[in-house]
């Protein structure tokens, strides 16, 4: 068996696809830690964050045939804070989903909102990662640079149509996944009290 130690995220998704079950073991040899980590931060108990993190691999493996990764972290990343999210949803009146760490004992609407606002941002940078390059950048430019269609059209060397279609479709999944989140933040901020 060789090693794949020195194989991009890239490479390891195209093995995967092959059906490759070393470039999993990589993956999983990589990941496993940080993602346990991220669930950890979010969860009272940490079996729940190992069962979330495996899920995320069992499902990486059983579908890896469908699965249309570009970025490998970020997607593995999204996967497990949607997995929370979920059990957030589902154990609600569990005593173990009380707060993360940090925000137990607390429970005033400020500390409420700055963890649903950081909650939140995160939600829109994993799905900014997610993203193609192309509407990444389209995005950087509108939102953090504040240009026009035309200027962005005209610095990419692209038509001011493809700048206005990558921005709508864009919104679109973006509000999708703001959706998602915003359906599951009353019930994280109500175990935050």
């Amino acid at each position: 068996m060789t090693s794949l130690l020195n194989h991009t995220d890239s490479e390891l998704v195209i093995l995967l696809h092959q059906d490759q079950k070393e470039a999993f073991d990589e993956i999983y040899r990589r990941y496993w830690h940080p993602l346990f980590r991220d669930a950890r931060k979010r969860l009272v108990e940490s079996e729940y964050a190992e069962e979330i993190v495996q899920d995320v691999f069992v499902d990486l493996w059983v579908n890896r045939a469908k699965k249309d990764i570009d970025q490998l972290y970020a997607y593995l990343s999204t996967a497990v804070r949607y997995q929370v999210f979920m059990l957030y949803k589902r154990h609600q009146k569990l005593p173990s989903f009380e707060a993360p760490m940090e925000y137990m004992g607390i429970s005033d609407d400020i500390t409420n909102s700055q963890f649903f606002f950081n909650e939140l941002v995160e939600g829109i940078e994993d799905w900014l990662k997610l993203q193609p390059e192309k509407r990444r950048e389209i995005f950087r430019l509108r939102y953090i640079e504040q240009r026009t269609t035309k200027e962005i059209a005209e610095e990419l060397s692209i038509t001011q149509k493809t700048v206005q279609n990558q921005l709508i479709n864009g919104q679109e999944s973006l509000r999708t996944a703001i959706s998602k989140l915003l359906t599951v933040a009353p019930i994280i901020l109500g175990s935050l009290h």
